[in-house]
């Protein structure tokens, strides 16, 4: 599904420990790492496609984590030239929905071998900040700013009382609420 401006819908998965580090992610087979991210599905919100894409990509489901908060709207990024597809719809980039969540389980819990077809083949804990540099290039700004928007939810001086999805101390925005068509 892409938007009549040429950009798919997707979201952008953090998840942090209680450290406030946060899960970096290898994609298969590459020497290219990134958080995990996804696109939304037609009649799917950004909150449930957060789930689904949680579950696919790291094997972890919403009684793991809890949000902590989304990017107020959607940020977004344009593809190189290169990797524009010819034929098909006109995909020129991503906008995406960013997601923080708290990793309430054990770090065992986390699995990037739950599918078929697995997108992340490794997996470690990096500082906050460190995706920014490390990500490949078409993609910085984006992480600039998702980062930039969430960090004050790591700011906090007390994560244990932090809510689920939908407890008190989430912070859902209403574009990740819609439901795309």
């Amino acid at each position: 599904m892409v938007d009549s401006d040429g950009f798919r819908p997707n979201v952008g998965i953090i998840v942090a420990n209680d450290d406030g580090r946060v899960l970096w992610a290898r994609r298969a087979g590459e020497d290219a790492w990134q958080f995990p991210q996804g696109g939304v599905e037609a009649n799917e919100t950004p909150l449930e496609a957060l789930y689904r894409e949680l579950r696919e990509e790291v094997g972890l489901g919403p009684a793991d984590v809890a949000v902590l908060g989304a990017t107020r709207r959607w940020l977004r990024y344009r593809l190189p030239r290169r990797m524009i597809r010819r034929r098909g719809s006109r995909c020129i980039g991503q906008k995406q929905i960013w997601f923080l969540l708290r990793l309430l389980a054990d770090e065992q819990r986390v699995r990037v071998d739950r599918v078929a077809r697995p997108e992340f083949d490794r997996w470690r804990w990096v500082d906050y900040w460190y995706p920014v540099e490390e990500v490949i290039f078409f993609k910085r700004q984006v992480y600039r700013q998702a980062l930039q928007e969430l960090s004050g939810y790591l700011q906090a001086d007390d994560w244990a009382g932090t809510g689920t999805e939908g407890g008190p101390a989430a912070v859902i925005p209403p574009a990740a609420r819609r439901r795309l068509r």
